[in-house]
């Protein structure tokens, strides 16, 4: 009897074990409402998500993206409507990618950042959530909306385009990370297109390009916003087979994944 007590308790704590080991893993949260591309599958026929989200396969994915959060133990899913208190909750890191302007939205009609969004945002911030904010350079991605919630944080994107590549001319998409990067190691990565950032306190720029601040940081209460003028992480810059040996992009993605994931109170 007592060997099947001590049986017991120790299925229970490993049981137990486990649901905390779950509940304890970063959540990182996409977002699919203000980046609300969708096409024809072609095998089936269905309409599904598309352009940088966690199962698009294509150049245009970010599903190594999402391989290179799971292997540092968080936990991806996504977010097909505004992000609520409730939803938020259940986040500690939440992305917003390359918002939509009409002609790329499902429908034809974006989904614009709203008054209310943007309080639940900022809240969740101060409580200690960790906002990604990935714009994209002009003609490409939606700027006055998505620098209502950007300028909570000092950060305005600037609806500009610098690191133009023409054809396969690679070293004009470079960004040289110097020494001493707050979040990155000193390398060379690749950012093709980039919208300048403009920044006042609590944000600080981290990386250049063409002598122009193209990405950012700030710490508001007990979190983080990390801002870059590029979704720039993509499969078809991270997976090994397009960009010269030299470009380093795979091993910068697996660089922010860490800091971001340091940075989850």
């Amino acid at each position: 009897m007592k060997n099947k007590i001590v049986k017991i308790f120790a299925l229970g704590s490993l049981l137990a074990f486990g649901f905390s080991n779950a509940q304890n893993k970063p959540k990182v949260v996409l977002d699919n409402f203000f980046n609300n591309e969708k096409r024809e599958n072609k095998e089936t026929k269905a309409l599904e998500s598309w352009h940088y989200t966690w199962n698009d396969t294509t150049n245009g994915g970010f599903s190594l993206l999402g391989e290179i959060f799971q292997k540092q133990g968080a936990e991806i899913s996504t977010l097909t409507t505004a992000p609520s208190k409730n939803d938020l909750k259940k986040a500690h890191i939440y992305i917003i990618v390359d918002a939509d302007i009409d002609k790329e939205a499902y429908g034809g009609k974006a989904n614009l950042i709203d008054a209310n969004s943007i309080k639940n945002l900022v809240n969740w911030v101060k409580k200690g959530g960790v906002l990604v904010l990935m714009s994209n350079d002009n003609g490409n991605s939606e700027f006055e909306h998505f620098n209502k919630l950007a300028g909570e944080f000092g950060i305005h994107f600037n609806d500009d385009s610098y690191n133009r590549v023409q054809k396969r001319e690679f070293e004009q998409g470079k960004v040289m990370v110097p020494a001493g990067n707050e979040v990155f190691s000193e390398q060379k990565l690749y950012m093709k297109e980039v919208s300048s950032i403009n920044v006042k306190s609590p944000a600080k720029a981290i990386l250049t390009a063409e002598g122009k601040n193209i990405g950012a940081i700030a710490k508001v209460g007990k979190g983080t916003v990390f801002a870059l003028g590029d979704p720039w992480c993509y499969n078809e810059y991270i997976d090994g087979k397009k960009l010269p040996a030299d470009f380093t992009n795979y091993q910068g993605t697996e660089e922010w994944v860490k800091w971001l994931l340091k940075q989850v109170k």
